[in-house]
C-alpha cells in the first residue's frame, strides 16, 4: 500500500474489519503475502460509541450504526484517501467511496452518524462537509436512525453487554451452555482473531463474548506483546475500550515478563513461522463477519471448543479444514476427538495431503522412514473365496475371467491387526480369539459378494527362524484396503431395484471386527498410510474396550481342542477311521484345498481336521496341465464352505477317501463334468453314485472339455505335440558297474568304458602315504578333497569332508564324515586314517555317478515295504561283480553341486541285466517293491510305451497281492506333491 504522506492520493483496498460505525480496517489488494493495513475514521464523523468487551451499556443506536456499515462495506473493494490525520491520538480520518458512492455520505444519510463540530485547525475537516451537514439534517428531519424520535425507541437500541466470559469468565456457565447447545449450530460475530485457530465471539442474541478454539486443529502462534496478565486496552477510533489481540497474553507470564510490566517494557514474543500467515488467513475470512459454531466441547478456563463455518457464496466452508489445506494448522487428537468420525478422517487426509505437498508449516517437513505405497482407486467388487486369517481374505475378482492366475486377489483389512492363527507343523498354537474371529468372517463373508477399496501396500519383512547372517529374511509385498460388504436384494425386489442395490456397499468388515474385540487398530506412525475409516475403527475399537468385548474380556477365551490328522502319522489318522466310518453322513467344513479332489477338512462332530480325498476321481497333479484350473473350480465352489461328507476307507498315507456334498451335490459330479477330473475304475463299483460320476465324465469327454481336448471315442490319445514322433534322439546306454546302493532305488556306478578310473587308480596306487600328519599342521575343512581309509577293506580312496568334528581336533580318534567321491559310499572316518592329496589327483572329478530307476517310484526306508526293496536291489545289484546296460531316459541337474552322498546330478536309468535280459525296474514292479510313476499327457510316445508295458506287470503283482499291494490300492493323489523324505546317511560299499 502506498504512503500517504504529502499531497493526499486515492489508493483502492478492500475493508477488512470494521470496528465502529464511523471506521474500517482498509488492507491493501494483493494475494502475494500479509498485505499492509490502514483504520480510517470517516472524516467529520462520529458514531455511537459502541460499550467495552468486558461489559457495559452502549450508547444509543452504537450496534445498530456499526451493523449498518459492517454490511455495507465489509470484504468489499473501496478507494479511499487520508484526508487529514491528528498525530495525538494517532488517527487518520479519510474519505471512502464504495461503487463510487460516498460512504460517510450513506451513514449520515441513513441517520447513523452525526457530523463532527468544524475543526478549529484549517483542512481538518471533511472535503464533502456541505454535503454530509445537508444529509445529516435531512435524517434528522426524517427520524432516520439515531434521530428516531418514537418514544422508548433510544432506550431499545443500548445493550447491556454481559461480562465477557474471556479471561477469568466472570459468571458465565459454558458448561451449561455446551450442555444446552451442543450440536446445534449458533449464530454469532466473530469480533477479534487471536490466531489462526482461536478467535472470540459474540454469540447472538445474547452478545455474550466468549473464546473459541477452532475443534480439531491447532495453528502456529501469531505472537504478541505480553505487558500483564489480561489484556491491555487500546482506545478504539471510536473512544470504547476493544481489546488488541496482539496484545493478549495466551498464558501466565514468566518471572521476566512480570519483571518487565513492573518497569513499564513490552516483552515481544515472536510469531511461529506461518503464525501471521495463518491468522491473515482467519481474519480475511471471518473476522466481524456472520458465522455459525457449532460447539463440541468446553475447557476449565471456560474457552469452547467448536467447529467453525463460515459463508461463501451459496455454501459453507468449514474453517478447520480450509486451514489444514491450506498447510496453516495442523490436526491434534485431543479436540478432534470431540468432532465426528468423517469430520476427523477428513481433517487428517487433509493433513496427509499438506505434509506431502510439503505445504507452509510443512516446508521443512521430514517423513519417517516407510515402504508403504499408495495404491488408491483400485477399486473392485468380487466374491469371497477364501478367510486367510482374521484380518486377511482372498477375493475373486469379477472384473476377471475364471482361470486367470489374477482372479484371486489377497487383501488385508487396513489398520487393523488380528489374532495369529499360528502354524501347527511349526508347533504354533493360535492366540486367544483366534479360531473365534475367522470363524466370525467365514460365517458372514464367505460366498458373499463384497466391495473393496484398495488403499496402500506395505513391504512386510518376516523373520525367518532358519535364517541367519547368511541369508537374507523373506520379505513380501501386502495390498491393504477396505472391505465392505454388498447388500443382498430385498425379497420381492424387481431386476431393476437389485441391480441398484448391488451398488450399495454394506458394513464395514475391519469395524465389525473390532467391534466384536476380533481385532485391535494399528496405531500407525505420523506419516503411514492407513485406512479411510481410521477413525471409525478407532470408535469401534473404544466401544469394544468398554464393553469387555472378545479380546479386551477379562474372561477365559474359549477353547477348542482340535486334532490336525495332517501332521501326524498315518497310523494316528487311521485310528480315527473306525469311529468316522460309524458316524456316516456328517457336517465338515473346508478349510483349505490342497488340488482339485484332495482337500483339508474340519470335522467339528469329530474334533479333528483330516486330509480327504474324493472317492474315485482324481484331478491332474500340480505342474500338469489344467491342474490349476481344477484348484480354483473347487476354491470358488466349497472352500471354507460348509459341506456334508462320508468316509469309506482311508489310504496307506492317512488320507480318507469318501464322498463330499455341498447343498445336497455331490462335488465330484461338476468337477467331472467341467472335464477337470477323471474316474478311477479300481473301487468304483463301491462309489452310491458311480452311475451319475460316469455321466458327468461321458459328457466331458463328449464336448471335449480340457483334459479331454484331444479325446477320441474308443482310445485316449494323449496330448502331446510331438506324438507323431517315434523317437526324438536315439538314448544314451552306457556299460556300469554299480558301486553303491541307496534307498529309494538310488545307487551308485561306475562307467566301464571311462578310462578315467584306471587312471585314478593307478595314481592312488603310487603314493607314498605318510604317517599320521601332526594335529594342527593338517586341517581338513567341508568340502575338501583328501585320502581317506575305507573301513571294510582299509583301501586308500579319494574323499570329500562332508562334516568335521565340533571344536577343535584333539587326536587321531576326533572321526570326520566323508563321502568316497568314486563310489558313492559314506562313513565316519577318525582323523588318523586322513592323508592330505595332491592337488594334481584331487582336482578330478569323481568317478561315482548317481541314478536312479526311471519310470517308477521306489518306496524309502522309513516307508512301508521300504526296506524289503532296498534289501532286494542290494542283492540284484550288488551279488556279484556284474556289468548293466544304463539306458539313460532322463538326466536331473536341480540337485546342484555334489555336497555329499544323495545328492548332485541325478541319470534316470533303465537298468538292464544283460545276462539275463531282465529289467531292474520291471522286476521290482513284478514282486510289488514299486510302483508306477504318474503318467503325465505331456510326456513323449516312446515313454507312454515303456509306462504302458510296466503297467501290465504293475496290473499283475495287485491282483496276485503282492509286497505293496497286500492290502489293496495303496496309491496316494499327493505323494508325488510333497516333498522327499529325508535320506540317513548310508554305510558301507
Amino acid at each position: 500500500m502506498a504512503s500517504t504522506a504529502g499531497a493526499p492520493q486515492w489508493l483502492r483496498g478492500i475493508v477488512k474489519a470494521v470496528p465502529s460505525g464511523d471506521s474500517l480496517v482498509i488492507m491493501g489488494n494483493t494475494k502475494t503475502g500479509i498485505p499492509q493495513e490502514k483504520t480510517i475514521t470517516l472524516s467529520s464523523l462520529m458514531a455511537p460509541k459502541l460499550a467495552p468487551r468486558r461489559g457495559g451499556s452502549d450508547e444509543p443506536f452504537a450496534w445498530e450504526s456499526r451493523e449498518y456499515l459492517r454490511k455495507l462495506s465489509i470484504g468489499k473493494e473501496v478507494t479511499f484517501r487520508v484526508d487529514y490525520a491528528v498525530p495525538a491520538i494517532n488517527r487518520e480520518f479519510g474519505s471512502v467511496f464504495l461503487d463510487n458512492k460516498n460512504v460517510a455520505s450513506l451513514v449520515v444519510a441513513a441517520g447513523w452518524a452525526r457530523v463532527r463540530d468544524q475543526g478549529q485547525q484549517k483542512g481538518d475537516v471533511s472535503p464533502y462537509l456541505a454535503e454530509l451537514l445537508r444529509l445529516e439534517e435531512q435524517a434528522k428531519q426524517q427520524g432516520l436512525g439515531r434521530w428516531n424520535r418514537e418514544p422508548g425507541a433510544s432506550e431499545a437500541a443500548i445493550r447491556d453487554l454481559p461480562p465477557s466470559a474471556v479471561g477469568d469468565g466472570g459468571n458465565f456457565d459454558a458448561m451449561a451452555l455446551l450442555d444446552a447447545k451442543k450440536g446445534s449450530p449458533l449464530e454469532a460475530i466473530v469480533d477479534q482473531v487471536r490466531d489462526g485457530s482461536t478467535i472470540r465471539v459474540y454469540l447472538l442474541p445474547e452478545f455474550q463474548h466468549v473464546q473459541v478454539f477452532v475443534a480439531g486443529i491447532q495453528a502456529p502462534s501469531a505472537g504478541r506483546r505480553a505487558a500483564a496478565e489480561s489484556v491491555i486496552a487500546t482506545e478504539s477510533p471510536s473512544g470504547e475500550q476493544n481489546g488488541d489481540s496482539t496484545t493478549e497474553v495466551r498464558g501466565p507470564l514468566t518471572s521476566a515478563q512480570r519483571l518487565a510490566a513492573g518497569t513499564g517494557n513490552m516483552v515481544e514474543v515472536p510469531a511461529d513461522p506461518y503464525g501471521r500467515e495463518a491468522k491473515h488467513f482467519t481474519e480475511i475470512r471471518v473476522l466481524h463477519r456472520d458465522v455459525r459454531i457449532v460447539l463440541e466441547g468446553v475447557d476449565k478456563f471456560s474457552n469452547l471448543t467448536g467447529s467453525v463455518y463460515y459463508p461463501d457464496g451459496e455454501s459453507a466452508k468449514d474453517l478447520a479444514f480450509e486451514l489444514v489445506e491450506n498447510g496453516l494448522a495442523k490436526y491434534v487428537e485431543w479436540s478432534a476427538s470431540l468432532l465426528e468420525d468423517d469430520a476427523r478422517r477428513k481433517l487428517k487426509t487433509a493433513e496427509l495431503q499438506a505434509k506431502k505437498t510439503r505445504l507452509r508449516i510443512w516446508t521443512n517437513y521430514v517423513p519417517p522412514e516407510t515402504n508403504s505405497k499408495a495404491i488408491h482407486d483400485q477399486n473392485f467388487t468380487g466374491k469371497v473365496i477364501e478367510v486367510a486369517s482374521a484380518d486377511c481374505i482372498v477375493v475373486a475378482d469379477d472384473s476377471l475371467p475364471f482361470g486367470d492366475p489374477n482372479a484371486e486377489r489377497r487383501i488385508n483389512l487396513s489398520s487393523i491387526r488380528g489374532p495369529k492363527m499360528g502354524n501347527p507343523r511349526r508347533d504354533q498354537k493360535p492366540d486367544p480369539y483366534a479360531r473365534d474371529a475367522k470363524e466370525f468372517l467365514r460365517t458372514r463373508l464367505i460366498g458373499r459378494q463384497v466391495n473393496v477399496s484398495m488403499e496402500y501396500s506395505r513391504k512386510v519383512t518376516f523373520a525367518d527362524g532358519a535364517a541367519s547372517a547368511a541369508g537374507p529374511a523373506d520379505s513380501r509385498v501386502m495390498d491393504f484396503g477396505s472391505v465392505f460388504l454388498i447388500h443382498p436384494p430385498k425379497d420381492g425386489e424387481d431386476a431393476a431395484a437389485t441391480g441398484a442395490a448391488a451398488q450399495q456397499t454394506g458394513a464395514n468388515i475391519a469395524e465389525l471386527l473390532v467391534a466384536r474385540g476380533f481385532a485391535t487398530v494399528v496405531r500407525h506412525r505420523d506419516f503411514e498410510e492407513r485406512s479411510n475409516f481410521y477413525d471409525a475403527l478407532l470408535s469401534a475399537e473404544s466401544r469394544a474396550i468398554s464393553g469387555k468385548k472378545g479380546m479386551h474380556s477379562a474372561k477365559d477365551p474359549p477353547v477348542r481342542h482340535v486334532t490336525d490328522l495332517l501332521t501326524a502319522n498315518a497310523k494316528r489318522a487311521k485310528d480315527f477311521l473306525p469311529s468316522l466310518q460309524r458316524s456316516r453322513r456328517m457336517p465338515a467344513v473346508v478349510e483349505y484345498v490342497l488340488s482339485g479332489h484332495r482337500f483339508k477338512i474340519d470335522i467339528p462332530k469329530a474334533t479333528c481336521s483330516v486330509a480327504f480325498s474324493l472317492s474315485g476321481v482324481r484331478c491332474p497333479g500340480r505342474g500338469e496341465p489344467y491342474s490349476e484350473e481344477a484348484i480354483a473350480f473347487m476354491r470358488r465352489r466349497i472352500m471354507q464352505r460348509d459341506v456334508e461328507i462320508e468316509v469309506e476307507t482311508a489310504d496307506r498315507t492317512g488320507t480318507f477317501l469318501g464322498t463330499l456334498w455341498d447343498n445336497k451335490t455331490n462335488v465330484a459330479i461338476p468337477l467331472l463334468e467341467a472335464g477337470l477330473a477323471k474316474l478311477q475304475t479300481f473301487g468304483l463299483d463301491r462309489i452310491q453314485d458311480a452311475h451319475l460320476l460316469t455321466q458327468a465324465e461321458q459328457s466331458a469327454k463328449q464336448k471335449k472339455l480340457k483334459i479331454w481336448e484331444n479325446y477320441v471315442e474308443g482310445e485316449d490319445v494323449p496330448n502331446d505335440s510331438g506324438s507323431t514322433v517315434e523317437r526324438r534322439q536315439k538314448k544314451e546306454e552306457l556299460k556300469v558297474v554299480v558301486t553303491e546302493v541307496l534307498e529309494g532305488g538310488k545307487f551308485y556306478v561306475q562307467s566301464v568304458a571311462d578310462q578315467k578310473v584306471s587312471a585314478i587308480q593307478k595314481q592312488l596306487s603310487s603314493l607314498s602315504l605318510q604317517d599320521t600328519p601332526l594335529i594342527g599342521a593338517f586341517n581338513p575343512k567341508k568340502g575338501d578333497i583328501v585320502l581317506a581309509q575305507f573301513s571294510a577293506d582299509k583301501s586308500w580312496n579319494r574323499a570329500m569332508i562332508v562334516n568335521t568334528p565340533r571344536g577343535v581336533v584333539e587326536s587321531g580318534n576326533d572321526k570326520f564324515e566323508v563321502f568316497y567321491i568314486d563310489y558313492g559310499n559314506q562313513e565316519f572316518v577318525p582323523f588318523s586314517e586322513l592323508r592330505p592329496l595332491e592337488a594334481s589327483v584331487s582336482s578330478a572329478p569323481g568317478l561315482a555317478q548317481l541314478c536312479s530307476l526311471a519310470h517308477i517310484k521306489v518306496p524309502g526306508l522309513e516307508d512301508d515295504y521300504g526296506q524289503e526293496a532296498a534289501f532286494r536291489l542290494s542283492e540284484l545289484l550288488l551279488s556279484s561283480a556284474k556289468e548293466f546296460k544304463a539306458v539313460i531316459e532322463e538326466k536331473d541337474t536341480s540337485a546342484g553341486k555334489v555336497k555329499g552322498q544323495g545328492t548332485g546330478t541325478v541319470f534316470l536309468v533303465t537298468l538292464i541285466d544283460t545276462e539275463a535280459e531282465t529289467s531292474i525296474n520291471a522286476i521290482l514292479i513284478q514282486e510289488g517293491l514299486a510302483r508306477l510313476e504318474k503318467r503325465r499327457r505331456w510326456e513323449p510316445k516312446d515313454k507312454q510305451q515303456a509306462l504302458d508295458e510296466l503297467t501290465e506287470v504293475e496290473e499283475a503283482a495287485k491282483k496276485a497281492r503282492l509286497g505293496m499291494w497286500e492290502y489293496g490300492d495303496i496309491a496316494s493323489d499327493d505323494e508325488d506333491n510333497g516333498p522327499p523324505a529325508r535320506k540317513p546317511a548310508a554305510g558301507k560299499r
